[in-house]
C-alpha cells in the first residue's frame, strides 16, 4: 500500500507520485533540501514541490 511521506523521509532515487496530479505519472526524487523536493516526473518533467503543502506518495 502506498504511503504519504514528509521530505525528511525522502532521498534521491526514490520513486513517488503526486496525489493531486496522477497524470504526471511516477516521479523519481532528484534532490531534497529542507521541505523542498525536486522530482522528475515521467509525463511532466522536473517539478519543485514543497512538502509542507503536498504529501508525496512513495511507490514501493
Amino acid at each position: 500500500m502506498p504511503k504519504t511521506t514528509s521530505a525528511a523521509l525522502l532521498e534521491p532515487g526514490q520513486w513517488v507520485a503526486h496525489p493531486d496530479c496522477p497524470d504526471w505519472g511516477d516521479g523519481q526524487v532528484q534532490s531534497v533540501v529542507g521541505s523542498r523536493v525536486t522530482v522528475n516526473f515521467e509525463n511532466r518533467g522536473k517539478v519543485l514541490i514543497n512538502t509542507d503543502h503536498v504529501d508525496l506518495v512513495v511507490i514501493d
